[in-house]
Parts: structure tokens; C-alpha cells; sequence
């Protein structure tokens, strides 16, 4: 027997009418999308920064970003976009921290609370520094971004802070370099090595990798038969670094072959004594406050 198919079309209509009727029933599993709820935007605010202070930082996230999405053109839309990028800094979500930051400095320049900004990008790069056997452009970005720091605001409690820190990044990248230099030296490629010692010495004088740098450059000069280059090398090591063991080393190896590093150097100011870097806060201090008045600026 054959089916109409007016009365097949139909069935469809009234089946779909049933399934409807059946998610519209309590206990029904499927899930109603949140009512959008405007609250008031101190409310939101304040919220967020409660779960900021338990240390629910994802939770903060999303009520700062709610301030935002509800309030976009209020003073406290500028301040939350600057606590979501510390928010997300303690979770250690570098990327998006940078990019909330990168955004506040975009949008208020001029604000007072820019200079935060700024210096939580730096400390975002510099804590993914890895050790000198790694590549080194979280190093580079870092240096860069911390100088930005004391360049744009020099007299800042976080540019004392950033000293610190530049300190510490030129003496990773001095590392590095040394570390590449042992490899050319090891290996015979001495015109390289000698490249990578040198720019440690004119790039990096006040890094703890100094001294050995001035070793390796008279370990290399002799080496490649250059006597007169590596004594004088060997004077500058010990005027500077008198009582330090790669001088002594140098003097062993310039003196068993006949030689020793007499007289002073010509550029007696060029290098300056060791300097081991300061360490300065372990990790970003939390935004200063800012009223409604001054996050509108």
C-alpha cells in the first residue's frame, strides 16, 4: 500500500512541534543561555577585584572583562583593561597579559598608570628568559623592553627596578655569547671565537663574563700566533682583574711560553671592574590604585 505524500509532509511538522514541546519541559538537559544582567559597573568592578585578592585570578579575568563588555566607555572599562593584564600575568599567560598591556599603552598613553603597563611587558619578557644554551630572543625583547621603561620614565620606582633587570639581561646575553665563543674556540675557528670574546668585552663590560672573556681572547691570540695582541690583552686582564683566576691563568699560559703581560693598557678607562648583577623584585608588584578621575584620563 502506498503512503500519500501529502500525508508524509505532514508527520515532519508535527514531529518537530513534539520535540520542541519536549525540551521546553522542566528537567529537560538542555541549557538556557545566562539573561544578559547590566549591574552597575562599581559593583563589577569590585567584584573582580575580590577575586583578584583570593588569588581566583581566572575569575577576576572574566569580571574585569565583564566591566568592560557591559561598561565599555567608563573610567573603570581603562582600569580594568590594566588589571586583566595582571590577572593574567600572575597566571602566567604571557601572551595575553603583553597584549592587554600593549593595548592599555595604545589607548591612554597618556594615562598615569602607562608606565605600569610598559613595565609589566618587560617583566612578562623577561621572566621567559631561558638559560644561555637556549635561543636567546626572549633575552633580546626583554633588554628592549626594559630599557623602554627607564628611557620613557626615568625617575619611576619601576625604573629602578629595570636597572636591575638590564643588568641581569646583559649578563644572559653576554653568557650566551661566551657559550658560542667556547664552541669556535674547541673546534679551531678561532677568527670566530676571537669575534664572540671581543663582543662580550666592548658590549658587556660590566658583566660577570668579562674576566674570562679577556682569558679566552689571550688563549685565542696565541693560539693563532699573535704574541704582541695577546700580552696586551693580558695586561688589560690584570689591571682590571688583578687578583682574579682567569688572570692567573692567562699568566700561566703567557709565561710557559716564554712571555709575560707587562706594562698597562693604552685605554687604561675601558674596562671596568666586575660587577655582578643586583637582583631586583622577584616578580610585578600589583597596578597602583587609580580613582575613577584619573582612569579617565
Amino acid at each position: 500500500m502506498k503512503h500519500s505524500p501529502f500525508r508524509i509532509l505532514l508527520v515532519v511538522p508535527t514531529l518537530l512541534v513534539a520535540v520542541a514541546a519536549c525540551q521546553s519541559m522542566p528537567g529537560s538537559n538542555t541549557k538556557k543561555a545566562p539573561a544578559y544582567v547590566e549591574r552597575p559597573v562599581d559593583l563589577l568592578y569590585n567584584n573582580a577585584r575580590d577575586e583578584l585578592s583570593k588569588k581566583n585570578y581566572a575569575e577576576a579575568v572574566t569580571g574585569f572583562e565583564e566591566v568592560d563588555r557591559q561598561h565599555p566607555y567608563s573610567e573603570w572599562a581603562r582600569r580594568a583593561l590594566l588589571m586583566t593584564a595582571y590577572a593574567n600575568y600572575q597566571q602566567n599567560k604571557y601572551e595575553e597579559a603583553i597584549a592587554g598591556a600593549q593595548r592599555f599603552t595604545s589607548l591612554y598613553p597618556g594615562n598615569e598608570s602607562a608606565v605600569y603597563a610598559y613595565y609589566l611587558i618587560a617583566i612578562c619578557y623577561f621572566e621567559q628568559i631561558v638559560d644561555v644554551g637556549r635561543d636567546q630572543r626572549m633575552t633580546e625583547l626583554a633588554l628592549a623592553a626594559l630599557n623602554d621603561v627607564v628611557q620613557r620614565y626615568p625617575q619611576s620606582e619601576y625604573a629602578r627596578d629595570a636597572r636591575l633587570k638590564i643588568d641581569m639581561t646583559q649578563d644572559q646575553l653576554a653568557g650566551k655569547e661566551m657559550e658560542i665563543g667556547r664552541y669556535y674556540l674547541r673546534d679551531g675557528q678561532h677568527l670566530a671565537a676571537l669575534g664572540r670574546f671581543r663582543r662580550v668585552v666592548d658590549l658587556y663590560q660590566t658583566t660577570t663574563h668579562v674576566p674570562e672573556a679577556l682569558h679566552r681572547l689571550v688563549e685565542t691570540n696565541l693560539s693563532m700566533g699573535l704574541v704582541d695582541e695577546a700580552t696586551k690583552v693580558g695586561a688589560v686582564l690584570g689591571y682590571n682583574y688583578p687578583g682574579s683566576e682567569w688572570y692567573e691563568a692567562s699568566y700561566k699560559l703567557l709565561t710557559a711560553r716564554g712571555f709575560t703581560p707587562e706594562g698597562k693598557p693604552e685605554r687604561r678607562g675601558l674596562f671596568q671592574r666586575i660587577v655582578r648583577p643586583k637582583r631586583g623584585l622577584e616578580r610585578a608588584p600589583e597596578p597602583p590604585e587609580a580613582s575613577a578621575t584619573q582612569a579617565s584620563k
